[in-house]
């Protein structure tokens, strides 16, 4: 019988249906069944000739960012149907040097390893290692280390990758390539979808529609998808907004020093080496949102305002950055929620759980989700029944938010919880209310300063530790 062309009148993409090999048949009244006629499972192993053929679910994803990419590749890689529809592929989801590079840690590239290797060389390729030297926390004022991070051993003892930083263009450029054009379809914005007990149906801004078995938000942190299951809602402004800055200019540092966050009240800056001589840094002030409109040449006078009298570290970086190369946004976020989805339908990345950049672990969190996800449904489509239950689709996806919870939640948490101590940081005793001659300018090391950098660097070397390596996934470890 001849494929028909189920609910899509857009030809460009469309998804045949063969209505012999699909029969629905209730066994009752809460339990349907997905009968699948000559169509073949595929196991990860592939079949006895080593060949592997597609698995019956299709999965359809709303976003093509870093989540959604990551997620069809693996998809793609353990035989699933896949179609990934995207607003803008050009648009890098509105990045590009806006939001500059992307720090990938150990545990992120462990599980790009695990989903396909030669991706994961591709990536390790073309980033700029900084697990290998010095990263932490440094007094802004002063330029003198808080706390240094060792992010090497425990990726080398557990036989990890070192955690790099790479352009978020270019790491788009390598999945989209890996994902390849028959997959991606571009200027495709989901809007809508509903849902029955055989499938889940996608309407785009065009009209145009599609169907799968399961539909994954991986749509960011302004997500319709999230809207439609949850309903519309406010992102939460951090209270800061980010200036961001890339600049050619090779500090003295260069070989010890991967990226240092330095501090301040209301204040901190990052500095980040991302190879090729340059670095990349984000200066992020507590203010109100975008309530200053800066003209074309007036963001460098307003840093340097803003951070006068910080180390030369600090000002160097701003000093050598050109105007034209610095950009602002506002930082939001989510509140946490403890339900991604229903039914057929659940969340990724920054759809499902949008943080602050603070701890650099957003986008390896999309990359942990998507790994997670896929195995889920992994486990479903091998269990070598030709049968395929509409409530083991669902309780796959059940399974994997559960699983991401805590982990995420904790991460989530913690991204928070550092800017709101940056709003009672002081390193030094004011002496405001004593009208002296000197005092105004006089260093005197607060009290609790020295209890913290006692106890911060053990407690958070603790929790690196358990960020870069404590993604659940044992059969990762000593690869």
């Amino acid at each position: 019988m001849a494929p028909l062309i189920g609910l899509n009148s857009c030809i460009q993409y469309k998804y045949p249906v063969n209505i012999s090999e699909f029969r629905i048949e209730k066994f009752s009244m809460r339990r349907y069944y997905v009968r699948s006629e000559g169509r073949g499972y595929v196991h990860l192993d592939g079949d006895s000739n080593g060949k592997k053929e597609k698995k019956s679910l299709r999965v359809l994803i709303a976003g093509g960012g870093i989540a959604g990419l990551v997620l069809a590749l693996a998809a793609k890689n353990r035989g699933f149907e896949v179609k990934v529809f995207e607003k803008d592929l050009s648009a890098v989801r509105g990045e590009g040097r806006h939001r500059g590079p992307i720090q990938l840690l150990s545990n992120a590239l462990a599980v790009l390893e695990a989903i396909d290797e030669n991706v994961a060389k591709q990536i390790m390729e073309a980033g700029c290692v900084t697990g290998n030297r010095i990263n932490g926390i440094a007094d802004g004022l002063s330029g003198e280390w808080f706390a240094k991070f060792d992010l090497l051993t425990p990726a080398i003892r557990r036989g990890l990758p070192l955690t790099l930083v790479i352009s978020r263009m270019s790491l788009q450029d390598i999945l989209v390539n890996a994902v390849g054009p028959e997959i991606l379809s571009n200027k495709s914005k989901v809007v809508d979808f509903m849902e029955d007990s055989n499938k889940v149906i996608i309407t785009l801004a065009n009209g145009c529609q599609y169907d799968g078995e399961v539909l994954i938000g991986a749509d960011g942190i302004w997500s319709e998808v999230r809207s439609k299951l949850f309903g519309r809602q406010e992102a939460k402004y951090s209270n800061y907004t980010c200036f961001s800055g890339l600049t050619n200019f090779v500090p003295p540092y260069i070989n010890t020093v991967g990226y240092r966050v330095f501090l301040g009240r209301d204040q901190y800056f990052v500095a980040s080496d991302i190879g090729n001589g340059k670095m990349q840094w984000y200066a992020f002030n507590r203010e109100a949102p975008m309530n200053n409109f800066i003209s074309a040449g007036g963001k460098k006078t307003r840093l340097l305002n803003l951070f006068r009298g910080w180390c030369d570290e600090v000002i160097t970086l701003i000093m050598e950055t050109p105007d034209h190369m610095i950009s602002q946004r506002d930082i939001y976020d989510r509140d946490m929620i403890y339900s991604w989805g229903t039914g057929r339908v659940t969340l990724v990345g920054d759809a499902a759980h949008p943080m602050q950049p603070n701890l650099g672990q957003g986008g390896c969190m999309a990359i942990e989700d998507c790994y997670q996800l896929i195995l889920e449904l992994d486990k479903i489509a091998n269990s070598r029944c030709s049968i395929l239950p509409s409530d083991q689709i669902v309780s796959a996806l059940r399974r994997y938010e559960k699983k991401r919870l805590f982990r995420v939640s904790t991460i989530h948490t913690a991204s928070r919880m550092a800017s709101q101590v940056l709003a009672v940081y002081q390193p030094y005793i004011e002496f405001g209310f004593v009208h002296l001659p000197g005092l105004s300018t006089l260093r005197i090391i607060h009290p609790g300063i020295h209890v913290a950098r006692m106890l911060f660097p053990i407690f958070m070397q603790q929790f690196m530790t358990w960020m870069i390596s404590g993604h659940g996934f044992d059969h990762l470890k000593k690869r």
